[in-house]
């Protein structure tokens, strides 16, 4: 095995949870995340985003902030809460919120970055290498 094998980091995709409560938005987010091809798991509500981060870890959570019962803030801050020990969870909040102070909460609540809807993918692309980057993980996206 040669050096560059060694201090290669492993390929896997990334896991990413994403929680919309908009059903077309949700299901639009999984196809174009899948062709990236990332593990992709969907939730519409804060419920269904803590039911599924009770049963799996997640890389990435790409969470929409005006949700039917509560808001993207508060299922970040009870996420990185109830970790124990803290895992690494890259968060992007997407948004129909977009004034200065919606940004400063989201990074307040914990989120690295904050996106406004309509999000292209393009504009997704760039966070999901930087989230692999920083799990140590590599994508072909």
């Amino acid at each position: 095995m040669s050096q560059t094998q060694l201090t290669q980091p492993a390929r896997r995709p990334l896991r990413i949870c994403v929680v919309e409560n908009h059903a077309d938005t949700r299901h639009m987010l999984r196809v174009l995340l899948r062709q990236q091809g990332h593990d992709v798991d969907l939730a519409e509500c804060l419920v269904a985003a803590r039911a599924l981060f009770d049963r799996q870890a997640f890389d990435v959570l790409i969470s929409d902030i005006g949700l039917p019962d509560g808001d993207g803030w508060q299922l970040l801050e009870d996420l990185v809460r109830q970790q124990a020990p803290p895992q690494h969870l890259f968060a992007i909040a997407i948004s129909g919120y977009g004034t200065s102070a919606d940004h400063a909460r989201s990074l307040a609540a914990g989120y690295r970055y904050h996106l406004v809807k309509p999000v292209a993918l393009a504009s997704l692309l760039p966070l999901l290498r930087e989230a692999a980057d920083s799990a140590g993980l590599t994508t072909e996206a």
